[in-house]
């Protein structure tokens, strides 16, 4: 035994824990496909949750995954597409739920 796992071989005991993140994107984020940047990018991450336009012109994501792979989600949260101009990101981390399975977008709030 190597000591080493494939990501798909970790025992329960050495998984990392789920967190949950929720953050607020403010810049020009709306009608620049920014949520569906933001999908592609959580699925590759395999992280769910969900994304939503906000009435004030941000965008709100709620997701769940290992730290690391929300750390990742929220660089890319930063730079966002090609089309979009993010100014500010607001994250916080608290312990996830596992209530999502997957990831997709919720109706404008």
């Amino acid at each position: 035994m190597t000591g080493k796992f494939d990501r798909d071989e970790i025992p329960s005991t050495m998984s990392p824990a789920l967190e949950r993140l929720h953050a607020i994107v403010d810049g020009h984020v709306q009608g620049v496909g920014y949520r569906m940047f933001v999908i592609e990018q959580a699925r590759r991450l395999d992280i769910a949750g969900w994304v939503r336009n906000r009435s004030d012109g941000s965008v709100e994501v709620t997701a769940e995954g290992a730290r690391l792979d929300l750390d990742e989600l929220v660089a890319t949260l930063k730079s966002g597409p090609h089309l979009a101009t993010v100014t500010r990101v607001e994250a916080t981390f608290t312990l996830g739920s596992g209530e999502f399975k997957q990831f997709w977008f919720l109706d404008t709030y």
